[in-house]
């Protein structure tokens, strides 16, 4: 317990530390987020806090990586590394979609070759068929979801926050290092991030987070439990992003427009401000939601099957309603 305290704070100190240093470079370099379509933010802002955070989750394991072969996590490390890289271009050089998804495709294809993968199933076609729709999705859902001040790194904290716990419960070390030093990064950079924002994360922190926390949920693991049980925990935890991906899919494409290349501010948070909430009450709302689930993911760890089943649902149940809810609100605030 003390050892994952020890990463935690290393990761919190540095991330402190390195976003103030980011942001200068940002404002130097011209890599900043200027007013747009799909961002609520009324001022330039830099963009380089993913990089903050992607220095300071890697320096705080580096320094404490005598609990765990750090060998084990070289797919997860050179996947993450390579799509934080493929974000720092686009947040400098704007990559089309195309580009966007073709630089997705070489860190999962580096994952998946070093044995990160799903196994749920006996054949080991649907196994890395359904790791590519995770990984993938999970990265973009995370991306998208970076769309008003403190949303992204909240939720992606809260999260890491429930991976930690499980990983402790369940004596994993290299799953509760690198969700306790993704815990500790995200919260360094949320101080600088909450509203007003004087630094965004951009593409190069989005992307990085959203495919570290789909790898951390395939490497979760539960020694005594079958996997038919607990494979929706991850799944659970990460279904905020999950629903807001899903809302956003499904109301584009109700108007023809392409989902994944159309901007705009359509998403849940922003949807939620429809309602009168300032940015700071969505931001808390959203926490709120991220800790529900956070928990609910636990939960199905401590009663796993039939109850396990009912859980997941119920998040589903859940998310239907909150998406028909979010359309109602929509259509009926532009009317």
């Amino acid at each position: 317990m003390s050892y994952f305290i020890l990463i935690f704070a290393c990761a919190l100190v540095l991330s402190l530390a390195l976003t103030p240093l980011a942001r200068k470079v940002g404002i130097k370099t011209g890599i900043i987020n200027t007013p747009s379509s799909e961002r609520l933010n009324m001022a330039a802002t830099p963009l380089l806090g993913g990089a903050a955070i992607y220095l300071s989750f890697l320096i705080a394991l580096i320094i404490f990586r005598s609990e765990f072969r750090i060998d084990q996590c070289f797919g997860i490390f050179t996947g993450a590394t390579l799509v934080s890289f493929f974000g720092l271009y686009d947040d400098w050089r704007e990559l089309n979609p195309a580009l966007k998804f073709g630089g997705q495709l070489i860190p999962l294809f580096v994952l998946v070759s070093t044995g990160v993968k799903v196994e749920i199933f006996e054949s080991e076609f649907i196994n890395i068929l359904i790791t590519g729709l995770w990984v993938i999705g999970i990265t973009n859902s995370i991306n998208l979801l970076d769309n008003m001040d403190g949303i992204a790194g909240g939720v992606a904290s809260i999260a890491s926050l429930s991976f930690l716990v499980l990983a402790i419960m369940n004596g994993q070390y290299l799953v509760g290092s690198l969700a306790a030093a993704m815990l500790g990064a995200c919260l360094g950079f949320l101080r600088y991030n909450l509203n007003p924002a004087r630094i965004f994360m951009g593409d190069t922190g989005s992307m990085f987070i959203g495919f570290l926390l789909a790898s951390v949920g395939i490497k979760l693991r539960f020694p005594g439990l079958a996997v038919e049980n607990t494979w929706m925990i991850p799944v659970v935890i990460l279904s905020f992003p999950i629903f807001d991906t899903t809302l956003v899919t499904i109301s584009r494409a109700k108007k023809g427009l392409n989902p994944f290349t159309t901007p705009g501010k359509d998403h849940s948070t922003h949807r939620l401000c429809l309602l009168g909430l300032s940015h700071k009450k969505v931001a808390y709302v959203v926490y709120l939601i991220s800790l529900l689930f956070g928990a609910l993911g636990v939960l199905i760890f401590y009663f796993p099957g039939i109850t396990g089943y009912m859980v997941f649902a119920a998040t589903i149940l859940i998310g239907i309603i909150g998406v028909v809810f979010m359309e109602r609100l929509y259509e009926g605030k532009r009317n």
